[in-house]
């Protein structure tokens, strides 16, 4: 054997242990994938089992999870003054025995997920960024509980229409959502998750890192259902016994394939948790639905010829007077108000002619209807919170540093398909920068150290078929 040889099989058997002690793909990962942010979206693509769709989600948006983690005890603790431990307890001893066997899996599945590499958290941080919208809820009640005045801070959140028959440009149903929330926080509402699962539907919707749910609530199935919402302001109420709004609202998206579906599943177990004006429609028959989900109260409204919209305010007046006691409804230059008054006036202008292009105008809409010009504020469809005049006003204390994070739109022919089109960021097209803003408003320093700059960026098409 020559010596040129002899080195090169000492190289290979030298290679071969190193070889063989390669770890093995880990079989939980099977199938899942994330690609690249594309204009400031991250797609993610999870199939499975619970507790596998949940490891997936874990493992691929690690990072994000760790410090979305980190974002939420903070304005948890800055707005209720209760530490992390607080909330991390009431997720273990007060949601935990209310989330079904199903969702436990998954919960269970991210928090291994995101131990796999390396970060520290447990299953009870995981549930309690899972329901962090309706913790805020919750505290109220607990407060009260204990003979304490909690003021009740429920932010105005979100502007959102549907919209079918002649008031469409080919007669069938449309969708629209903008998210409004913290820019500390709304900086990671730009996931889009393709679920496979192994019972219920296909689902795509937008999210969060680590959460099972949208939060936000736009996402459809593949039965042709298609959801969002907005919250009803200054909403006061829990139920201690109820399901978690959370798993509710991951089951309808999951398990809904008709409005009658999704009503009973919202409705069935309600804690009251993250009360919203949930706008839904069904591609195969193109009707839409409003259900106004109060505890107390509960009121669908549904049609195959109309809209209906969302801006944070309450539908019912019986609602408004019995569960949401400081909402002003009559006050037209409440932030709210202004924006329902604008929803109908460009309902009746465009009649006939609204498709997804009408809709994106539609959320980077600048009219304040209470002042009768264009100035981005907290008034105004796409919702500048932070350039507004007045000050943070009524909203929670983060909410002076807010706005309309990102927007999606699907029309039937994308529901069907399972894709959507989506802005993150401003769609109007106006950056929030962090260190401006900062500058000018020293109150705010608390959120330094996570508060980023949040870019306007283009319309994306994101879907399983673009």
């Amino acid at each position: 054997m020559s010596k040129r040889v002899s080195m090169v099989c000492l190289a290979v058997v030298a290679l071969f242990p190193l070889l063989a002690a390669a770890p093995a793909p880990d079989p939980r990962l099977s199938g899942a994938f994330r690609k690249p942010a594309e204009n400031g979206w991250t797609f993610v693509h999870l199939e499975g089992d619970p507790y596998r769709i949940g490891f997936q989600n874990g493992y691929l948006l690690a990072p994000e999870i760790a410090e979305f983690q980190k974002v939420v005890a903070l304005e948890m603790n800055h707005d209720t003054k209760k530490p992390w431990s607080f909330f991390r307890n009431v997720a273990e001893k007060e949601l935990w025995p209310l989330v079904e066997q199903e969702y436990r899996d998954e919960l269970r599945g991210i928090t291994e997920g995101v131990q796999a590499r390396g970060v520290q958290m447990d299953i009870w941080d995981t549930v309690a960024i899972n329901a962090f919208l309706e913790l805020g809820y919750y505290n109220e009640w607990y407060d009260r509980q204990h003979g304490k005045t909690s003021q009740v801070v429920v932010p105005e959140r979100c502007s959102a229409f549907v919209a079918t028959g002649s008031y469409t440009r080919d007669g069938k149903v449309i969708i629209a959502h903008n998210a409004w929330t913290g820019y500390m926080d709304g900086r990671f509402w730009t996931v889009v998750y393709d679920l496979v699962p192994t019972r219920g539907h296909r689902i795509l919707m937008d999210g969060l890192p680590g959460v099972i749910h949208s939060g936000d609530d736009f996402g459809m199935n593949a039965a042709g259902i298609a959801i969002t919402e907005t919250t009803i302001s200054n909403f006061a109420g829990w139920d201690p016994k109820g399901i978690p709004e959370f798993v509710r609202a991951r089951k309808a998206m999951q398990y809904s394939g008709s409005i009658d579906d999704f009503i009973r599943i919202m409705s069935e177990g309600n804690n009251g948790g993250y009360a919203n004006n949930w706008l839904v429609v069904d591609r195969k028959t193109n009707e839409i639905c409003s259900l106004e989900l109060g505890l107390k109260n509960v009121t669908p409204r549904r049609t195959f010829d109309g809209y209906f919209c969302g801006a944070n305010f309450p539908v019912s007046e019986k609602l408004a007077r019995e569960e949401t006691p400081t909402y002003a409804m009559d006050d037209k230059g409440v932030g709210s108000n202004a924006r329902k008054i604008r929803w109908e006036q460009l309902m009746a202008e465009n009649k006939g002619k609204i498709d997804v292009a009408a809709a994106k105008r539609f959320l980077s809409d600048h009219v304040d209807t209470f002042e009768g010009k264009s100035e981005p504020n907290e008034r105004t469809l796409c919702g500048h919170i932070d350039l507004s005049p007045r000050g943070s006003g009524s909203w929670q204390p983060a909410f002076g540093t807010a706005g309309a994070v990102q927007s999606k739109v699907a029309d039937a022919r994308m529901i069907e398909r399972l894709s959507l089109t989506g802005s993150a960021g401003h769609s109007c097209g106006i950056d929030f920068k962090a260190a401006e803003h900062l500058a000018k408003h020293p109150e705010f320093e608390w959120q330094k150290a996570y508060l980023r700059d949040v870019k306007s960026q283009p319309w994306t098409v994101i879907g399983v078929e673009k």
